[in-house]
């Protein structure tokens, strides 16, 4: 079993990923969605974290073995960038959606300086607009961002175009179209029921209506 296939099995087994086509999630951008990912939970399982970390790690130190800090998006991405920092033994900073209202106003909190190098460690990618806005905050400051790592895609195709409109590379443990196979073949969805996930992926925002 590669990367991406045992990555999407464990989100299967701690139900970190829900799917459920006959009673849809609701999005906060309104779209109706039989899958629901939440990363976070893969906090609570130590094996399951480790497994990120270390797989993170490991693409960290071969595609940007020079990086100067690694980056977390808030919130999700903090706890999952602090691991691979530790693991890295690399200074670790995090992006905040905003910058704050209140104190020094910070957007990017942590000790860093201009002129280094960043990697950005993110849970999820959807349209990728709020992975983005902490690469701009980080470019802003006067970093360089080298790319992106991150947990899980849906692989839209808006989210490729915003990446490569934003000339950052981008990484990612598992995708998808393996997260279905994985479902598939662990018995947690019918074949009906992966025609329904195709389908939602390729229009999700007039899907189910």
């Amino acid at each position: 079993m590669n990367t991406a296939e045992k990555t999407a099995e464990s989100l299967l087994k701690i139900q970190a990923v829900k799917l459920n086509k006959n009673n849809p999630f609701t999005w906060a951008s309104g779209w109706k969605s039989p899958i629901y990912c939440d990363n976070r939970k893969t906090l609570s399982y130590p094996d399951v974290r480790a497994f990120i970390r270390d797989e993170f790690a490991a693409i960290i130190e071969k595609l940007y073995p020079n990086v100067d800090v690694i980056a977390g998006v808030a919130t999700g991405a903090i706890a999952n960038g602090a691991l691979v920092a530790e693991k890295l033994n690399k200074p670790f900073v995090y992006v905040r959606p905003d910058k704050k209202s209140h104190g020094m106003k910070n957007q990017v909190e942590g000790a860093l300086t201009e002129g280094q190098t960043v990697v950005v460690i993110e849970d999820l990618i959807s349209t990728g607009g709020s992975s983005l806005k902490a690469v701009d905050a980080l470019r802003d400051f006067g970093c360089k961002v080298e790319g992106m790592v991150a947990i899980f895609s849906y692989g839209f195709v808006v989210a490729e175009e915003n990446f490569q409109s934003k000339d950052v590379d981008l990484t990612i443990l598992t995708d998808y179209n393996t997260m279905i196979n994985q479902a598939k073949e662990a018995g947690y969805v019918s074949n009906d029921d992966v025609e329904s996930l195709k389908e939602w992926r390729l229009s999700p925002s007039t899907w189910g209506k």
